[in-house]
């Protein structure tokens, strides 16, 4: 059988944190009590923000996903997207995370809660982790990049200040890692920049830049828009032993050429009129709901049933007398969606 799921089959001890509605001192507050976001950004001795404190990301669905979210296919090396398909295509089954390493370096910024400790040399990130708690080490001291660094999960990172914005520069990356979740591959040319702004107390804009000229024919950004967690803290994520790996077989696959796919291309409605639009691209499918950008890769099983790269989702098509896809139903841990045809 394909494989289903292989993401969530390796969970932390917790993924919650500890502490919980512990009153932090030092938290300026309304008058209900309650931490007060908006109040000004905290400065340090030296008169810079301090970006001191635990972070939550947006959550997941959008670039932790895919990282190529706002690429055309242009953007991206052949021997880049090769990979990536064939990662889509045997579901991810030698996916770090399904052998207990960490994940993707941008996966952290979205979807995981971290904590910055500030000092006038380095600022310390500490994440909770999905699969493993990690950490960053980010030099502000002055020093260099190391010219011939052992490669490393999260690479070497040095940060100066650009004004209010703390601005930091990381390569170094093995070649092991991934860029998402979905199995965009990077190239030892790597290098990724993060710009920091705290424009008040509760809040941190992230910019990061993806410069990888041997995978991508031009560096790339995006924002994340991150939220502080006073009064919590955080617990270690360990991801344990599993027998699981060696029977990883990934998806079956079927023998749908591109033409065959096309039959299934179109705009389908979900209840209260939500589109859900199946486009092609290669040997792959993709859907995408609503205002959504974010489109999910998804592989053939069968002529009438695809699976979901991203979780293990089964999509079913049902077929008129001629052939032609007329609805689907989305199998999700929510619950199952269907969509007709328009």
């Amino acid at each position: 059988m394909f494989l289903r799921k292989v993401f969530l089959l390796l969970l932390p001890v917790s993924a919650f944190a500890q502490w919980l509605n512990y009153p932090a001192p030092g938290v300026p507050r309304t008058a209900d009590g309650k931490p007060n976001l908006n109040a000004p950004t905290p400065r340090t001795a030296s008169g810079k923000p301090d970006l001191s404190g635990v972070w939550e990301g947006p959550g997941g669905g959008s670039y932790d996903r895919t990282i190529t979210r706002d690429l055309k296919p242009s953007d991206i090396q052949p021997w880049a997207e090769a990979v990536y398909r064939e990662r889509v295509l045997n579901m991810g089954k030698d996916a770090p995370r399904a052998a207990c390493l960490p994940d993707p370096f941008v996966y952290y910024h979205v979807v995981d809660v971290a904590r910055m400790v500030q000092t006038p040399g380095l600022i310390l990130v500490l994440y909770q982790g999905t699969t493993n708690s990690v950490h960053r080490t980010i030099f502000t001291d002055g020093r260099k990049l190391p010219v011939d660094p052992n490669p490393s999960w999260l690479g070497y990172s040095i940060g100066h200040w650009d004004g209010d914005v703390m601005v930091v520069e990381s390569s170094g990356f093995t070649e092991r890692s991934w860029l998402d979740i979905e199995g965009h591959p990077h190239s030892n040319a790597l290098k990724i920049t993060e710009r920091y702004r705290r424009p008040n107390f509760g809040h941190l804009e992230v910019e990061i830049t993806i410069d990888d000229s041997k995978a991508f024919t031009r560096p790339f950004s995006f924002k994340i828009q991150k939220k502080l967690t006073p009064d919590t803290d955080l617990l270690e994520s360990i991801c344990e032993g599993d027998s699981s790996p060696p029977h990883m077989v990934g998806a079956q696959g079927s023998a749908l050429n591109a033409t065959e796919l096309a039959n299934y291309v179109g705009t389908y409605e979900y209840a209260g009129g939500i589109p859900a639009v199946i486009s092609i691209e290669g040997e792959l499918l993709f859907l995408q709901e609503g205002a959504n950008p974010l489109k999910l890769p998804v592989a053939a099983n069968s002529a009438t049933s695809f699976v979901s790269r991203t979780d293990g989702s089964l999509i079913n098509f049902a077929l008129d007398t001629q052939g032609k896809p007329v609805s689907f139903v989305f199998h999700t841990a929510g619950g199952d969606k269907r969509a007709v045809r328009k």
